[in-house]
């Protein structure tokens, strides 16, 4: 399969990714890039985006990324780092880009960002099952 046709077997089984609203702009093995607008629902209490939409964006990044490369990944670690708040109405970029990939494991960094400003950057590690993806 394809990478495009891989992710797009994802999101047709990603219920919450597509309750989101993503939109995949860009997949090749290794590499993704998402983007979403903000939604009212997606605020918290303080009126900002809750923490959860950027995590979640960048969780879909990696998934899409390591999975392109035509084995099946599973993230086993990931951290968030929370840089500038976001809005309704703003428009959320997920870049993905794999900075390691072994037999086993990968390393991704994923840069978040709105209107030309970083607002928070992702780390991931995932899994490379034997499982091969088909149609």
């Amino acid at each position: 399969m394809t990478p495009e046709e891989i992710v797009a077997k994802m999101m047709h089984h990603d219920e919450f990714s597509r309750w989101l609203g993503i939109q995949v702009n860009h997949v090749a093995p290794g590499t993704c890039t998402l983007s979403l607008t903000v939604r009212k629902e997606m605020l918290n209490g303080f009126g900002i985006a809750h923490g959860g939409i950027t995590y979640s964006i960048a969780d879909s990044a990696l998934a899409f990324a390591s999975n392109a490369h035509g084995r099946q990944s599973l993230s086993v670690d990931t951290s968030i780092n929370h840089i500038e708040p976001l809005r309704e109405g703003d428009e959320l970029i997920a870049i993905a880009r794999e900075e390691s990939l072994k037999n086993k494991f990968a390393l991704y960094s994923i840069e978040l960002s709105s209107a030309g400003r970083l607002v928070a950057l992702f780390k991931g590690t995932v899994y490379r099952t034997e499982t091969i993806w088909d149609n």
